[in-house]
């Protein structure tokens, strides 16, 4: 076969502007459909694209809600901006706890106040509000409730973080969660960082952790430490946990202010009875004090259920007298009887759940 020779000015020759012009085109054209097919193909195989685009929604939604204008969010910010809450939507508030007034005055002293009367406290560093607030005893005392009411009455913007909305399938995303909760949290100032069952989050760190848990674990920490070099910073973290013991000791640190919220009392129970039962119908003959006494080892939560029962109790006989045609269409107040049973009931479910005492742990 014979190869035909090329003329030596047509491989030397100069592209024409029209050719140029054609050539840049095409590339544009290819490489915009190259990326937007590889974009196309990793939103397809991720499979919390949808979770991502429903909490961008949902946290522009509570943005207008809480008033935040002219605020940029990153991408990460928006994911975190899902978990807001808007403090005057909370109805918790101090008069919804009952037999806890010497943590909510402690609360309102060393908390809100530094906040509330910012000009009182600038010139000491010592009484500027904590950074990080402990709240830790057995389930359902109102360690969470504590820190709603924290937050409604202060006037925080309150974020409820969720130890799953930092976990990532990519590597690295981690990281860049944990720093959007901290950029969140100062860009929306003052508020709380709220995290529940923090053991589970916090917990002491070991040779056998996942690298990208040490490495959110670590970049936690470090965002945490950048609070404190600021002391204009009205971020406070806040957490709730029924085994203080599991949590790591740096993390036991960098929160000095700490609350124990033990089982109520005798007297505490009886605050809490009044407070749960104010506004239903019971009968002048209920003695709370005996109540009280029977009570020993209930927890505030225990003590709602309780309540609860003895009230389905007037319910029942009202279902079971319905058939009578004589009879008026009104549930009978709850009586001592009543909560007596819920009582007895209350204490076989406890008794069969194996609830434990909490391990009380050093934490200094």
């Amino acid at each position: 076969m014979v190869l035909r020779e090329v003329p030596a000015e047509n491989i030397a020759r100069p592209l024409g502007r029209n050719e140029v012009i054609g050539l840049l085109f095409r590339l544009t054209i290819f490489g915009a459909v190259t990326y937007f097919t590889i974009k196309w193909m990793v939103d397809a195989i991720d499979p919390t694209r949808k979770q991502k685009v429903e909490a961008q929604k949902q946290a522009e939604k509570l943005m207008r809600q809480i008033g935040v204008k002219n605020v940029k969010l990153s991408e990460y910010e928006m994911s975190i901006a899902a978990h807001l809450v808007d403090p005057l939507s909370m109805q918790i508030t101090w008069r919804d706890i009952a037999g806890l007034d010497e943590v909510i005055t402690e609360l309102k002293e060393t908390v809100i106040l530094p906040v509330q009367k910012r000009h009182l406290f600038q010139g000491s560093r010592l009484l500027q509000p904590p950074k990080g607030v402990l709240l830790y005893g057995p389930p359902g005392c109102g360690k969470t409730l504590i820190a709603k009411a924290t937050a409604k009455e202060a006037g925080f913007r309150f974020i409820n973080l969720q130890p799953s909305t930092l976990t990532d399938k990519w590597y690295g995303e981690s990281q860049k969660l944990a720093a959007a909760v901290f950029t969140l949290a100062v860009k929306l100032q003052p508020s709380i960082i709220f995290i529940d069952e923090i053991d589970s989050f916090l917990r002491s760190r070991s040779s056998s952790d996942h690298e990208a848990t040490a490495m959110m674990k670590a970049q936690f920490m470090s965002l945490w430490d950048g609070l404190d070099t600021d002391h204009h910073c009205q971020v406070i973290i806040m957490g709730a946990t029924n085994r203080p013991q599991d949590l790591d000791s740096a993390i036991l640190r960098r929160m000095p202010t700490r609350f124990h919220i033990n089982q109520p009392s005798v007297k505490q129970r009886e605050q809490i009875l009044g407070l749960i039962l104010e506004n239903e119908s019971v009968d002048s003959s209920v003695n709370l004090h005996d109540v009280a006494k029977e009570t020993d080892g209930f927890s505030g939560s225990d003590l709602r259920e309780m309540c609860r029962d003895a009230a389905l109790l007037c319910v029942r006989d009202f279902v079971h007298n319905q058939s009578d045609s004589a009879s008026e269409d009104f549930i009978r107040p709850i009586h001592q009887s009543d909560l007596q049973k819920a009582i007895g009931k209350m204490k076989k479910s406890k008794s069969a759940g194996g609830h434990g005492a909490l391990l009380h742990a050093a934490l200094d």
